[in-house]
């Protein structure tokens, strides 16, 4: 007998063939398993915690944790702001002794970054002539703004997905 001939030879091709289809079947998931539209970016890669009534009734916030420690603050959809007839006016980033929105950070460790408290203001946001204060929710440190919301603060009207902080 020459090798490669054989009662051996003609197995390994039907065991390799099953280890094949077996790789397959975990590796490339069936059409009918997958979601109709794939997760987000955000969706798949931070973490969402809320803070229900955060120090006063209503004025609920989401916080959006990264594995890497960053942290997005927002309003949540249930906030006393979104729920007011005409819905979001004005949002000012000038808040006590600091202006938010002039903050420059620069370098990698993140220089002139606003240390901030849990507790500490963010920013004003008036809806329907009334005021409310969004606060950090976490402690940390402030690196960035959303600046186009004081331009355009209508967009927490339409979509409170847009990320702020």
């Amino acid at each position: 007998m020459d090798i490669g001939e054989g009662p051996e030879t003609l197995e390994k091709p039907v065991e390799k063939r099953a280890v094949e289809e077996e790789l397959r079947s975990l590796l490339v998931p069936d059409l009918k398993d997958l979601p109709s539209t794939p997760r987000s970016a955000v969706e798949s890669n931070f973490v969402r915690y809320y803070a229900v009534d955060f120090l006063k009734p209503g004025h609920d916030q989401y916080i959006y944790c990264h594995a890497n420690g960053l942290c997005v603050i927002g309003i949540a959809p249930t906030h006393r702001a979104l729920s007011e007839e005409k819905g979001v006016s004005s949002i000012d980033f000038n808040v006590g002794k600091s202006d938010r929105s002039e903050i420059k950070v620069t370098g990698k460790r993140k220089r002139n970054a606003q240390h901030l408290h849990p507790d500490s203001a963010l920013c004003n946001v008036c809806a329907n002539g009334s005021f409310y204060i969004v606060r950090c929710c976490v402690k940390g440190s402030l690196l960035e703004v959303n600046n186009r919301l004081i331009k355009h603060p209508d967009l927490l009207n339409f979509s409170v997905r847009i990320y702020f902080f």
